[in-house]
């Protein structure tokens, strides 16, 4: 991690590989909090780890909703708490059900086209047999 206090919102786009409009998005939402100075925004040490919690939980496939929640809990106390590390392991509990679900649609879809296709190659190979005759 960085020893640098303050970030130019190019600076962290170019460091985590995210579009300023990105960010900007994530501070329209309440989950990034810059500095000002005229037009520019100073992002803070602060709001480049959240920059980073928030890109974590998008990979992972937390709303949001739900990361601005895991926010607010660890804004509640220094060093965060029982309640937010509860919440955080609720939100993966839920996202590891999905993602279940999502691998036995994937599994049910892959034998399905299994079966589409074999029966595609079955009338092909019937079509090209009665071919084979009519020209004999």
């Amino acid at each position: 991690m960085s020893d640098k206090k303050q970030y130019t919102i190019s600076e962290l786009a170019k460091e985590f590989d995210v579009t300023t409009r990105s960010i900007r998005f994530y501070e329209d939402e309440g989950l990034l909090h810059p500095m000002r100075q005229g037009q520019s925004r100073i992002f803070s040490s602060k709001d480049r780890a959240r920059l980073k919690l928030i890109l974590r939980g998008k990979r992972m496939g937390f709303s949001l909703a739900e990361t601005r929640e895991l926010f607010e809990l660890w804004d509640e106390t220094l060093t965060g708490s029982e309640k937010q590390l509860l919440k955080t392991l609720e939100v993966v509990e839920r996202r590891r059900a999905q993602l279940a679900q999502q691998k036995n649609d994937i599994e049910m879809m892959e034998m399905e086209l299994d079966a589409h296709e074999s029966r595609c190659q079955e009338a092909l190979t019937d079509i090209r047999h009665k071919q084979q005759k009519a020209t004999t």
